[in-house]
């Protein structure tokens, strides 16, 4: 349902919610404040930036959304493709990347796709967001330590090669104001919750720093004052070659924008007994990016922890978003300037925090305990982020667990023999009325039952179970009542077995045959090749056609089968129910 959550709390809205709305917006702009700037540091940007993104996008994603209470703005999760978009492309590359991304999250909304993003694997999520917060760390350890060095090299191992040469140039006031303003994230919760550490953190130690004149590079020392106000929209140049280019990173920035908020709308449907609406949400999403970069922003998505501050703070409506949006947008009109005083240490501190939370290490280490082809794509998600590139993981993350999850598919598909000397002893003859072993199979006559998926996955070891038969039988009964699905690939496999078996002499007939694989069968055209006389609904039907085929008398089924009465899906297809 396309409908913003804002459009339906309004309905029973009154004043005392009102009030608990603007309270909780006002303390979660407070905290947004340094994260905005801090997030648009860490990517390469001017501060301004962050903030611009934090109102203009943290409003749109309020007013449209599909959650009640969900915060939108810059988070941590587009650190590392946003420095690299900035790095390689520009600012302006980083604008249009933002503008393709936010089209691309309102097609996926206006496709009904946001329920299919819960199918992204556990692994790949942890493996990309640990790497992420592994390389936020590493972005702050120059400022952090107040290192006199040049540019910090954007790859991991260069980066860090880098703070081993210049660690002689420590600077020992910017550790300490990093120190002191830890200490206040960390010590300052168990003095008052409602006013959020990381701002009493930024106001102290901005403070200590203009008091006693510490010599701690600041916002203003690096970046020149901050703009007050928003700037006026503009249109980035966009070229065809370019929108080639940024594809890749703009699906990537799509895709981390959806996944990060819908987890964030999950998250916050538990805090407060709610259920969003998944694809207004990525719409909403959308129309944010889509809006963000028209004023230089960068992109945005859904802020669990912001959220849950939202929550703990009373907020229940849209409405509380919104007073968010335009809190930042006060403090950057009439305190905008002041930000410049900011030391950087402290911002370092600060991300340091939302790196730690972030990495969500404790379930990184309890992944090892998982099946051995979940801890391949952990690592393998982990380290291309962290070495390689955080689009390059995300692909291949998906690509391999997609391959591992084909792999134990074609595992679970079993293909074997119910006939004489063949004879599986698992077949259970003792509780299933239907097994083979309680009928009479002429000789000459060969059951196989094939159980589970028959994709392209299992085709191959289907073709060389057949291929292995001894003796080449006159009649090969191929049992499916466990094939749920047959693909492409396995009416190929199933075509070149028909093909082989008549050459040689040999019938093929289907039995137990269900819906998905007959309606495949017959568009395929195998329907017609196999003839409608060869595909049975039940073992004893199809029994009785191979000794109608070898010349012997029908056979009535045993009084304790199971009967089978078979439907018609179109003329001539019987398909068990």
């Amino acid at each position: 349902m396309l409908i913003p959550k804002l459009v339906t709390t309004l309905r029973d809205y009154d004043r005392g919610q009102l009030t608990r709305d603007v309270i909780a917006g006002v303390i979660v702009g407070i905290v947004a404040l340094p994260l905005a700037i801090a997030f648009a540091i860490a990517s390469g940007l001017t501060p301004e930036r962050g903030l611009y993104t934090a109102i203009i996008a943290g409003f749109l994603i309020s007013a449209l959304g599909g959650s009640r209470v969900q915060i939108g703005g810059p988070t941590g999760a587009f650190v590392v493709i946003v420095a690299g978009i900035v790095q390689r492309y520009g600012v302006e590359g980083l604008l249009v990347a933002t503008l393709m991304a936010g089209v691309i999250l309102v097609v996926f909304g206006l496709v009904r796709i946001g329920g299919a993003i819960k199918f992204i694997p556990f692994p790949v999520t942890i493996g990309f967001t640990s790497g992420i917060a592994l390389i936020i760390f590493s972005g702050q350890v120059k400022d952090l330590l107040g290192l006199d060095m040049g540019a910090v090299p954007a790859a991991f191992v260069a980066k860090w090669g880098a703070y081993a040469r210049a660690f002689e140039s420590v600077n020992p006031w910017a550790l300490l104001v990093a120190v002191g303003a830890l200490a206040i994230i960390l010590v300052w919760p168990k003095v008052e919750r409602r006013i959020p550490g990381p701002f009493v953190a930024l106001i102290a130690t901005t403070a200590l720093v203009q008091l006693f004149h510490l010599p701690v590079e600041t916002i203003g020392a690096r970046f020149g004052a901050i703009h007050a106000g928003l700037p006026r929209p503009s249109l980035p140049h966009v070229t065809l070659p370019l929108i080639a280019s940024l594809a890749g990173p703009a699906f990537t920035i799509a895709m981390l924008a959806a996944i990060e908020s819908l987890l964030s709308a999950v998250v916050a449907d538990g805090m407060i007994g709610g259920r969003h609406r998944s694809n207004m949400e990525l719409v909403a999403q959308g129309v944010a990016n889509i809006a963000s970069p028209l004023f230089g922003g960068m992109p945005a998505t859904g802020a669990i922890a912001r959220t849950a501050t939202n929550v703990k703070n009373g907020a229940a409506t849209p409405i509380a978003g919104m007073v968010h949006a335009v809190t930042l947008l006060l403090i950057t009109l009439f305190f905008g300037r002041w930000a410049g005083l900011i030391p950087l240490a402290t911002l370092a501190a600060i991300l340091v925090v939302v790196a730690f939370h972030m990495s969500e290490w404790r379930t990184f280490v309890s992944e090892f305990r998982a099946p051995k082809s979940d801890v391949a794509v952990l690592l393998a998600t982990f380290l291309l982020t962290v070495l390689v590139d955080l689009t390059v993981a995300i692909e291949v993350g998906m690509v391999l667990a997609a391959f591992l999850f084909m792999r134990r598919m074609a595992e679970v598909t079993n293909i074997k023999v119910l006939t004489h000397e063949f004879e599986d002893p698992t077949d259970d003859f003792e509780t299933d009325p239907n097994a083979v072993r309680r009928r009479v199979v002429p000789e000459g006559v060969q059951v196989y039952e094939i159980t589970g998926p028959f994709f392209f996955g299992a085709a191959e070891m289907f073709k060389d179970r057949v291929s292995r038969i001894a003796g080449k039988p006159k009649v090969l009964i191929l049992r499916l009542r466990h094939v749920p699905v047959i693909d492409s690939t396995g009416l190929h496999a199933l075509r070149d077995v028909v093909g082989r078996s008549r050459k040689e002499g040999t019938l093929v007939i289907l039995s137990d045959v269900h819906a998905q694989p007959v309606v495949a069968l017959e568009r395929s055209g195998m329907y017609d090749e196999l003839g409608e006389e060869n595909v049975h609904g039940n073992i004893d039907d199809a029994l009785n056609r191979a000794r109608a085929h070898l010349g012997l008398p029908p056979m009535q089924p045993p009084a304790f089968a199971t009967p089978t009465v078979a439907r018609e899906t179109s003329p001539g297809m019987p398909v068990i129910p």
